[in-house]
């Protein structure tokens, strides 16, 4: 990469790719054939081993060396403040649990910001030999090849994507979501990482995804990469979506799954 003019979005995309594919190595090397260790974060459902740290540490030494004045946000280690106006997010295991009882549906996922506004990131899964990446304006891809989802128009051949958080009280509530929604969709899928689920979405392995109670790591850059690839974004109220509150759709469907989540939630559609 250049060290004059500013990166370009592509440039950086690359660099993301690079990093969550040497991040998610560290990982995948690291827990071999062995079920790793596991202490708990915010609750007993709430997941970390030793390779979700050696994999964010392999990325902030990559970026301290070759961006040193970016901010870094990172899921295990917290913020790093820059002063470029760029800011990296990364997630070195999104779905710590499969990971942990080794299953194959976890992610690396690294994006970057300027200004505020997501302009490259991507979604590594190791375990899969799958890279999906997008930069702003550039497109989606999975192995280098264009995605885009799918066309499906109505919502009772929706195939569904969602996940729970890890209180209990609180996946009792989107327990209770997805059984008033199962009657009205093709099915419903729980992957256990976000990241994936866009991932899955923006290829058109699903036709919907949406959750709540997520953090800025764990969808920037599947956002990104889910809105390159055609996907309809807000959140659960029609508004612009964010960490707390995601729906991203193909977009036959995305209205008609708005009213439905709105009704199956209890919720007014301006709450």
């Amino acid at each position: 990469m250049s060290t004059g003019d500013p990166p370009s979005a592509h440039e950086l995309r690359i660099l993301c790719e690079r990093l969550a594919r040497e991040a998610g190595s560290v990982a995948l090397k690291g827990r071999g054939d062995r079920t790793p260790a596991a202490a708990t974060k915010s609750s007993r459902t709430d997941m970390v081993t030793e390779h979700d740290l050696a994999a964010e540490r392999s990325i902030r030494a990559t970026l301290e060396r070759e961006r040193p004045g970016d901010a870094v946000v990172g899921e295990e280690e917290g913020s790093s403040p820059g002063n470029s106006g760029y800011r990296w997010s990364i997630d070195p295991i999104d779905g710590t649990t499969n990971f942990a009882y080794g299953l194959p549906l976890w992610a690396t996922s690294v994006a970057v910001a300027l200004d505020g506004t997501t302009i490259a990131g991507a979604v590594v899964l190791p375990a899969l030999d799958r890279v999906y990446s997008a930069h702003l304006g550039g497109g989606a891809t999975r192995n280098d090849r264009p995605i885009s989802v799918s066309s499906v128009d109505q919502i009772n051949l929706a195939l569904v994507g969602t996940g729970f958080g890890y209180s209990p009280e609180l996946r009792s509530r989107q327990a209770g979501t997805v059984a008033r929604l199962i009657g009205e969709v093709r099915d419903i899928r729980r992957t256990g990482s976000a990241a994936v689920d866009l991932c899955l979405l923006s290829d058109g392995s699903l036709d919907v995804y949406y959750e709540e109670h997520l953090n800025e790591w764990d969808v920037a850059a599947g956002l990104l990469i889910a809105a390159e690839a055609g996907a309809t974004v807000s959140d659960l109220a029609g508004a612009p979506a964010h960490p707390g509150s995601v729906l991203a759709c193909s977009p036959g469907v995305h209205d008609r799954m708005l009213d439905l989540l709105v009704r199956a939630r209890g919720i007014p559609s301006d709450g």
